[in-house]
């Protein structure tokens, strides 16, 4: 079957056409990243002893520090493991008291779920904004 140019360049607008009507005018997509991020005592399985949302573009919810949060995202295109693992240069105690941060939700509009656990409070504090909570 042959199929002209024409016919291609029609059927393309009226796909864009269709497309664009899809989303109404002014309507708010709602921020780029909606985050729940929760931290625990223990290696994982324990209740969360703290929970902040993190939503940015435009920065905010209830994380202490939404703006420099969302700049680390930024920065690393939403690569939690590339911040959880930072040297962050913080002086901390060498004593074992794990600590397990959890984050859910959606950025770019694809699912996130995260998990990692630090050996302290200290260390996650210093891992970065988006962990300081």
């Amino acid at each position: 079957m042959r199929v002209s140019f024409r016919t291609l360049l029609t059927a393309s607008g009226v796909l864009l056409a269709s497309a664009a009507l899809a989303v109404p005018a002014g309507a708010d997509p709602g921020p780029d990243t909606q985050l729940t991020l929760s931290v625990a005592r223990g290696e994982g399985g324990a209740p969360a002893v703290r929970e902040v949302t993190l939503t940015c573009d435009p920065s905010g919810g209830s994380h202490p520090d939404a703006d420099a949060a969302c700049q680390e995202l930024a920065a690393t295109d939403g690569d939690l493991d590339a911040l959880a693992t930072q040297d962050s240069h913080t002086m901390c105690t060498m004593i074992w008291d794990p600590v397990t941060v959890t984050a859910t939700g959606a950025r770019h509009g694809r699912p996130v779920e995260y998990q990692h656990t630090f050996a302290s409070s200290c260390v996650q504090e210093g891992a970065g904004a988006v962990f300081r909570f």
